[in-house]
């Protein structure tokens, strides 16, 4: 890799100057605009250099295509014990915290700060340059620190993305020492966007923590993207560390379980290295030999029974029982692609997917529809999908007419707590046949 330092060094600033990461085609078109270098050499060195870590976005560009996004890495640290004046000879950086916070007072004022302020000192600069790290500028720097480093954040708070009032679960309320922040913003994967409950940007309650903490108010802006990048490079981590019993399970054998949107179109760009299912259809039925996963015969006939909410189970001698999802003993699993409420409506071949409740005459009725009364539900198929893809175990109030019901993801059933009765839910797709898929993927 040290043939492309210098390249590698353009990108890692321009990434740090852009708040950490960027999607891959803005890089590669600002590297190109320096190096003449092949598209073929970007790749290669973006995926094998340890400074970058890729992660498939969930967004995609004007034009619908898929892209990626390449987030800074560095196993750089901040010494612990520097600060407690416990070591003197380690790997980690010797420096003052708060000055990589932006806010050191005494670095500010007449009286030195008693800690290193200098990135360039005799124990700092061979770890920055065997990292390659020693020509980057002191903002850059600590960014980096701060994206990876994990002892220079407070955690989000998890207890605020439960429950449903101004702090969520958080009996600490505007006291928390943990950032009230939307996880799933944070995760890049929230469905609400700015009509989210949940904060998408820092607030006054942990504004004031965080200055407290020394955090300068430049990276106190900065944070809700520094948290998007902590995510990024934890969720590459963990992947890289899936053990299997012979040792490391390299991406070809991690268990997928979405089907790719873009192969089914045959556009994805990342081919065997991507991390979804590589399949013709939106849906793909497997049964578990004992062995392995194993494609099941007549898909599009097992899939036509399965959108009906009426079927329990597949035609044929061997059917699928759709309520414990077997066939005979063995199990059977019905992969998908992601659900259509999570992706733009130009998106095409995503899963629709159909809530119903049982009728009064064992009938299925999807919600939003009306009943043979002409009754309808307060809540709609749709906005049900928006519930569960937030939180699968939550209960969901609806009304019908003058009566309350509440419908729990849990066992699927929705119940009526004045009369104690309950009624049966479903959730299933809705059909769509091998022409429609291939009418549709040659658009």
């Amino acid at each position: 890799m040290s043939v492309y330092s210098p390249i590698i060094h353009y990108a890692t600033s321009i990434l740090c100057s852009n708040k950490g990461s960027m999607e891959i085609s803005e890089l590669h078109r600002r590297v190109i605009q320096r190096f003449e270098i092949t598209e073929e050499v970007f790749w290669y060195m973006i995926k094998k250099c340890a400074r970058f870590t890729v992660v498939q976005s969930r967004a995609s560009k004007d034009d619908g295509e898929p892209d990626c996004i390449v987030a800074a890495k560095t196993s750089l640290r901040l010494c612990k014990k520097y600060s407690k004046n416990e070591c003197y000879e380690c790997q980690d950086l010797h420096l003052c915290k708060y000055f990589v916070y932006g806010n050191c007072r005494y670095g500010k004022g007449r009286k030195e700060c008693k800690f290193s302020h200098n990135i360039q000192s005799e124990h700092n600069y061979p770890l920055l340059r065997e990292c390659t790290l020693h020509e980057l500028n002191e903002d850059d720097l600590f960014l980096l620190l701060l994206q990876n480093d994990p002892s220079l954040l407070p955690e989000v708070c998890a207890h605020y993305n439960k429950g449903t009032g101004l702090f969520g679960a958080c009996t600490f309320m505007e006291r928390c020492t943990k950032v009230h922040i939307c996880q799933h913003f944070v995760q890049d994967d929230c469905l609400f966007g700015p009509k989210c409950k949940r904060q998408h940007s820092i607030d006054e309650n942990s504004h004031r923590m965080l200055q407290e903490r020394g955090l300068s108010g430049e990276i106190i802006h900065d944070l809700p993207y520094i948290y998007q990048n902590v995510q990024r490079l934890n969720s590459q981590a963990q992947q890289s560390d899936l053990i299997s019993e012979q040792g490391v399970k390299p991406v070809a054998q991690i268990e997928k379980n979405e089907i790719c949107l873009h192969f089914i179109r045959r556009k994805c760009k990342f081919q065997d290295q991507c991390v979804l299912v590589h399949f013709n259809l939106p849906y793909k039925w497997e049964v578990y030999d004992g062995k392995g996963w194993r494609d099941l015969r007549n898909m599009e006939e097992i899939e036509r029974a399965y959108c009906d909410p009426k079927n329990e189970r597949s035609p044929g001698s061997k059917p699928v029982d759709f309520v414990s999802m077997k066939r005979g003993r063995n199990p059977v699993r019905r992969l998908s692609t992601v659900s259509s409420i999570s992706k733009p409506a130009h998106y095409i071949l995503t899963t629709e997917w159909i809530w119903y409740y049982k009728g009064d005459h064992e009938n299925w009725i999807e919600y939003g529809q009306p009943d043979d009364k002409q009754r309808m539900t307060s809540i709609t198929s749709q906005e049900l999908e928006k519930a569960y893809l937030e939180d699968s175990t939550a209960e969901v109030p609806v009304i019908k007419g003058n009566r309350h019901y509440y419908i729990s993801f849990q066992d699927m059933y929705q119940r009526n707590p004045k009369h104690n009765t309950k009624r049966r839910v479903l959730r299933r797709p809705r059909f769509v046949s091998i022409n429609e898929v291939e009418s549709k993927a040659a658009q």
